[in-house]
């Protein structure tokens, strides 16, 4: 089942574009010819537009890049405890560019891939609490 689409400045509209892009990176391991590296890619864009739900919920504007830490910053000085489990998000950052090409980094281990979803599962759940609860 699809969600509904929301005008692009509702804040649950990027909640669901979150849930998607993490959706992907959960389930595409199971598919033949997929990279981890690209499964990497979306638990980033999971955090990253989760994130980015949670500062139009603070009606604070951002930059549109890929630096997690900046965004959480961001959360941060409107005030929005930002809990310790998700300012690892910036972990993911490297995901957004580097691992995307062939070459510029060394492939993904299985234990990194796990890491990424894991820390996308955690800035999700965080935003939905945030953005649909207001806490």
């Amino acid at each position: 089942m699809r969600p509904e689409r929301l005008p692009p400045d509702d804040p649950k509209e990027w909640l669901n574009r979150a849930r998607s892009s993490l959706a992907q990176a959960r389930g595409g391991i199971d598919l033949p010819g997929v990279y981890p590296e690209d499964l990497c890619f979306q638990a980033q864009q999971a955090a990253e537009k989760a994130i980015k739900g949670v500062l139009i919920r603070l009606r604070v504007r951002f930059p549109y890049v890929h630096d997690l830490g900046k965004f959480l910053n961001l959360v941060d000085e409107a005030g929005q405890p930002v809990p310790g489990g998700v300012m690892r998000a910036g972990d993911l950052t490297e995901y957004a560019i580097e691992t995307r090409y062939p070459g510029m980094t060394e492939p993904v281990t299985p234990q990194e891939y796990e890491d990424a979803v894991a820390i996308a599962e955690t800035v999700v759940r965080w935003a939905e609490s945030v953005i649909l609860r207001g806490t």
